[in-house]
């Protein structure tokens, strides 16, 4: 492609409105244009990685032995109510009605028209195992987009789907799919983990998620080099606690804790610990209350719960609601005689002699022990700490940040028999098939590719999904010579089957350069004043490398 003729921009300055480094540099380098909130249009430099990307994954999906389709993104709003899941995505699904008021939504995901193309196809056994894939536009009204394309309300997601007769052929089909994500990342060139992960609104049985490790990501990630462990911190397990040596050594006692409704204000106070307090936090859990107390210094994990409760109508209660529950202001909840059931972190068991809250305004209970109140259950509802050592082998712990660019799934039965797909069996009895789904996020890819491999002066794209295979600069488009040889070679590589860029504009030298490494195109060819000498300068992006090449040795 030549630039002279063609859509090619860059702006010099950062992007006011983007918190990450690579939605700043794509946008900066005319890839991509903010339409709206969470919303982005693909430019032609921009779709020419994105298209990259998405056959790349295409090329292994066909390798796998899925097959391709593409379903709407305009569905009737009947099919996600039929599954359970319309009130499971709630506010977060774009809805709408057509002119004679019948309910639609914008598909966020599609397992459900999948298992209703499906239903043509397998009645028996026998037309089991399949699997299908899509790559469509996913829509979801993201409370609060951020980080560029990393979470936009807009997106590009390829999703597969496995279909078999019974569990074993579902762990066949998932590793089958589940080696192609390593090839297709590996091809991509991501710095990438795997990590056990909550199932949330897909349910099922196992789910993964495929980590790009970043600096930024709204995952946190837990490690353990020792033992292997690697999981989301959101279904971490922590380590377990022995409470058989905790026995009460003191009475609780009534004190006066005037404006220290927070743990904060009780350790800048009292100078007590945050290790020594114990905090009650009210819930709403599908349509109760609940109490759930952890230690002073750790943060209750919501994810936790509704794994615990098998729910997503998990909601910290509102400040009227608590204090209709405690008799109290927010910040004075506690255990002792609150009349409703209490879910106690299993840390507690190995404390003695806490702090809680005594459900009076300005008053807390010291020398609390779990014998001075009723709790319902003990279970681990807290978020692992940097603190904690690994739950598996004890080793460290290492925490990063990632961002999810693909998750795979052992759903099972859950749409399938919601939805009324079966099969007749080798004995001739009537089962529900059993079911995977698979997704890459292919602009999510784009962005962590960006995080992940940048540097003072622009992106570094590795070769296999940079948006030209090579550039060639002409220094000075007006010298007929440097022109007559930047076209020739120009020709010359687009004869070998290379996807080259001609930067031929009318502009100095130093823009040129600055925009090819803006760009981040992997090899640039520089024909200046020494192609009097047969020679042009070779530069490689990733290395910085400069060097003079014998032209008649290029080609």
């Amino acid at each position: 492609m030549k630039l002279s003729n063609h859509y090619f921009y860059t702006k010099k300055e950062d992007a006011k409105d983007e918190e990450s480094i690579s939605a700043n540099l794509l946008v900066r380098s005319g890839m991509i244009k903010k339409i709206g909130s969470g919303i982005y249009a693909f430019l032609p430099l921009g779709l020419k990685t994105f298209r990259k990307i998405e056959n790349i994954v295409r090329e292994e999906m066909d390798k796998a032995g899925s097959q391709e389709l593409v379903m709407p993104s305009l569905l009737p709003e009947s099919y996600y109510a039929d599954s359970g899941r319309r009130n499971v995505f709630g506010d977060d699904m774009f809805a709408l009605k057509d002119r004679v008021g019948r309910d639609y939504v914008l598909g966020p995901t599609h397992e459900e028209l999948f298992v209703e193309v499906c239903r043509d196809v397998i009645k028996s056994y026998k037309d089991m195992p399949l699997n299908l894939y899509q790559m469509a536009n996913k829509y979801r009204d993201e409370p609060r987009s951020r980080y560029g394309l990393i979470r936009t309300r807009e997106f590009v997601m390829k999703d597969a789907y496995s279909f078999d007769k019974d569990i074993e052929g579902l762990n066949q089909s998932y590793q089958i799919m589940f080696d192609a994500y390593h090839r297709i990342f590996d091809r991509i060139g991501l710095d990438y983990c795997v990590v056990k992960a909550s199932s949330g609104a897909m349910g099922g049985l196992l789910s993964e998620e495929f980590q790009a490790i970043t600096e930024i990501g709204e995952d946190r990630l837990v490690l353990c080099d020792q033992c292997g462990l690697s999981t989301n911190i959101e279904i971490c397990e922590c380590p377990k606690v022995d409470g058989s040596s905790k026995s009460q050594t003191s009475h609780k006692e009534l004190f006066h804790t005037p404006n220290c409704g927070t743990i904060e204000e009780l350790v800048s106070t009292y100078g007590f610990s945050a290790k020594d307090l114990c905090k009650t936090l009210i819930y709403r859990v599908d349509d109760s209350f609940y109490a759930f107390m952890v230690r002073g210094d750790r943060e209750l994990n919501e994810t936790k719960i509704q794994m615990l409760f098998n729910t997503k109508n998990v909601s910290l209660a509102t400040f009227e609601e608590d204090e209709k529950i405690t008799g109290a202001k927010v910040g004075f909840a506690g255990p002792i005689d609150l009349g409703i059931p209490i879910i106690m972190d299993q840390e507690i068991l190995g404390m003695k002699d806490f702090i809680v809250g005594a459900n009076q305004t300005d008053y807390h209970y010291k020398n609390v022990n779990i014998i001075d109140f009723d709790y319902e259950k003990v279970a681990d509802i807290r978020i692992i700490s940097e603190e904690d050592c690994c739950p598996k082998c004890g080793g460290k712990l290492t925490f990063k940040h990632g961002i999810e660019v693909g998750n795979t799934f052992k759903l099972g039965t859950k749409y399938s028999e919601s939805m009324g797909l079966y099969f007749t069996d080798e004995n001739n009895q009537l089962k529900p098939v059993v079911m995977g789904c698979y997704g890459i996020g292919i602009a999510r890819i784009l962005s962590a590719i960006v995080e992940q491999s940048h540097d003072d002066n622009g992106i570094i794209f590795p070769e296999a999904i940079a948006p030209y295979d090579c550039a060639i600069v002409v220094v000075n488009a007006k010298d007929e010579h440097q022109m007559k040889v930047a076209n020739d070679l120009y020709e010359s590589f687009q004869s070998q089957g290379k996807d080259v860029l001609f930067d031929d504009r009318l502009v100095s030298a130093g823009v040129k350069f600055k925009d090819m490494e803006l760009i981040g195109i992997p090899y640039v060819y520089i024909v200046g004043k020494n192609i009097d000498e047969g020679k042009i300068e070779y530069k490689d992006r990733k290395t910085m490398e400069k060097r003079e090449i014998l032209l008649e040795n290029l080609i």
